[in-house]
């Protein structure tokens, strides 16, 4: 039996495991990505680590996230990352060079290697025949000191595409028809592969914007092979001499299976507040819109911007919209002014935006209270904007651009033009000079630390007992943005535990903070959530810092990949219910027990729960490997990793 690209890609890194759906695998890590909202915990996991430089093939750290300056914070913040690429040997890509992924795929992206990143969107490497996977900054950090990556060996779903988009159908209506599909949670435990004669009219910087987007399907990641198309943009980028074929064998099974016919898509939106909300733009047209913003790590290619621009080209915005384009990188940005696209969107009143994330993470861009935001971007979680009662969709670059023109949502086959045409230029603009490399001996640079930087806290080994009360109960789908929040009063905290603790749960419950300080150095706490726990980011915040606040339990119906996996870095124990029903037997107050709590997850996978307050138990689980009950049992991977390593 043939193998398929996803095997291929698993089998040449596998270190440890069989590739058995379910079992942990250990896999060799080629290259690393991080970020500046998560990073910046990153080396300082590092420097708790006592590492002297990385050891994989090629390590970047890219400031795209954070880079509004409305104090200290931030600027201090990239300064401290500038000093640690020097002292471990990392790449620096320098603030408004753009956001690490299309930068990272245009620069640094090789078919056939791993890619890991603390970033849940690194799964966009795959666009180019990478196995590129999201994961926490803890394990980003432990694959930098040349550790295995494990994970557990998920089912590969194959997705067959046939024919050709039609006008005004582009590549984000194919990720939305597969969230509008398999949902928010569709892709749990398993790869996407994209396979078939459809993808013969998919550019890479196309497939990026569906692998992007495979992060809401809550897929491990997504793969394509390394084909004729990703060879044209690996030669587009001045790189030809990386590219490496790899394709699925003719025989090559899948555990799962999918078909989209792309010339029968229309164009989608996601409504209000999830990915996975998606109807046909036709069913809610004729909506006010007050903003229309063309950019991100989902759509970031010049394609992107270049269609925009054609549609609105000697138009104006609509006088209520605020039309806002965010480069995906600077080298994208120098090509659209060399190629006059971005002068037809400046006279067409659009706002442009330093290359990076910006709105995307909350930071800037904020709609207008209550109004509609059609977006480029890949979530549109509650609050996530900014605006606490923000109504952000989610859309093409067609369907943003067309309706800035009318001033409300409209089905962009609905315009009173020809669909633009648009061809990648086989030679481009090519811009390295914001990638800073590493010197050659970084040992004698000291970290430049501001005052808002602090030492990752210290994580006590797991109690035999945990007797605790549940401070806040959640229902199904809570992202890691209601967990612990991003945007311009929370990122610049990111390097200061103590300080964005305060921000725990707030969006859901504004007085979470004060009411786990009084149990933080007592008995801690217990949170207990629905379906799909944790979904979303990967920033390891949301594990830190409910530690940090004593949480030392999480019982849900579902966990989200990455957010499970940091729990278990950071010493919290992850419990799903035997029964989801009894759920409902545990409510915001009840005061939970688990006795001889290190033997019993050394055991077995079992743990009865002691409902004190009701007099009645409840059956849980653990999934958690030995590997992984260590770290429980220590306190955290990063324990561990100093035992061993004599920290």
């Amino acid at each position: 039996m043939g193998k398929n690209v996803a095997q291929k890609l698993i089998e040449s890194h596998l270190i440890s495991g069989k590739m058995v759906p379910g079992e942990e695998i250990g896999l060799k890590i080629d290259q690393t990505l991080t970020q500046d909202a998560t990073g910046t915990m990153v080396m300082l996991e590092l420097e708790a680590m006592n590492l002297p430089r990385v050891k994989t093939e090629l390590s970047a750290q890219y400031i795209d996230h954070n880079l509004i300056q409305t104090d200290f914070k931030n600027p201090d913040d990239h300064l401290f990352l500038r000093s640690a690429c020097k002292r471990f040997g990392v790449w620096y890509s320098r603030p408004g060079n753009g956001v690490s992924h299309p930068v990272h795929a245009e620069r640094f992206g090789v078919p056939g290697k791993t890619l890991l990143g603390s970033d849940s969107h690194t799964c966009s490497g795959g666009s180019v025949g990478m196995l590129a996977m999201g994961a926490g900054g803890l394990e980003v950090a432990m694959a930098m000191a040349g550790e295995p990556f494990y994970v557990k060996m998920p089912r590969i779903m194959g997705v067959k595409l046939t024919g050709k988009l039609s006008d005004w159908v582009s590549a984000k209506d194919v990720i939305l028809e597969m969230l509008r599909r398999h949902g928010v949670s569709g892709g749990v435990g398993k790869i996407i592969e994209y396979y078939g004669p459809g993808l013969e009219n998919l550019s890479a910087m196309d497939r990026h914007v569906i692998a992007n987007m495979g992060a809401e399907l809550g897929a491990t990641t997504s793969v394509f092979p390394s084909d004729r198309r990703v060879k044209e943009f690996m030669e587009q980028q001045g790189r030809g001499k990386d590219y490496a074929e790899l394709l699925a064998d003719d025989d090559a099974e899948y555990d799962l299976h999918d078909e989209i016919d792309l010339s029968q898509l229309e164009p989608l939106i996601a409504l209000p507040s999830s990915p996975g909300n998606v109807v046909p733009v036709r069913e809610v047209a004729g909506r006010e819109i007050y903003q229309a913003m063309i950019g991100s790590s989902a759509n970031p290619g010049l394609r992107d911007f270049a269609i925009a621009a054609l549609i609105v080209d000697g138009r104006q915005a609509h006088d209520r919209v605020s039309l806002d384009i965010n480069p995906g990188t600077r080298q994208i940005q120098e090509n659209m002014i060399e190629l006059k696209y971005l002068g037809k969107l400046l006279r067409a009143g659009a706002r442009i935006h330093q290359a990076g994330c910006n709105g995307c993470i909350g930071m800037g861009q904020a709609p207008a209270s209550g109004k509609i935001s059609l977006r480029t971007v890949p979530r549109n979680f509650p609050g996530r904007s900014g605006t606490k009662d923000d109504q952000v969709y989610l859309c093409s670059p067609e369907t943003a651009a067309v309706s800035a023109i009318r001033g409300e949502i409209t089905d962009p086959r609905d315009y009173d033009r020809p669909y633009p045409k648009f061809e990648e230029p086989k030679e481009v603009i090519i811009n390295t000079d914001m990638l800073v490399a590493p010197p050659g001996d970084g040992l004698k640079i000291e970290l430049e630390k501001g005052p808002n930087i602090k030492s990752l806290p210290t994580f006590e080994p797991m109690p035999d007992k945990i007797e605790a009360p549940v401070l806040i109960k959640l229902g199904d789908d809570i992202s890691t943005d209601t967990i612990m929040p991003a945007g311009t009063k929370v990122l610049p905290y990111r390097s200061n535990i103590p300080e964005i603790a305060k921000f725990s749960f707030a969006q859901a419950d504004e007085s979470y903070y004060d009411r786990a300080v009084e149990y933080k150095d007592h008995c801690g706490s217990i949170v207990v959530g629905g379906e799909n726990y944790g979904q979303g980011s990967s920033r390891e915040h949301a594990a830190i810092a409910p530690r940090y606040l004593g949480v030392r339990a999480v019982i849900t119906k579902g966990f989200a990949r990455i957010h499970w996996q940091n729990l278990l870095n950071f010493g919290i124990l992850p419990l799903t219910f035997v029964e989801p029903a009894d759920y409902d037997k545990i409510d915001q107050g009840d005061v939970l027990a688990i006795d001889n709590l290190r033997n019993v997850i050394q055991q077995g996978n079992e743990v009865i729960v002691r409902n004190t307050t009701k007099n009645i138990d409840i059956k849980t689980e653990h999934t958690a490997s030995p590997r992984q009950v260590e770290m429980l049992l220590k306190g955290s991977l990063i324990n561990i990793f100093r035992e061993r390593h004599g920290g």
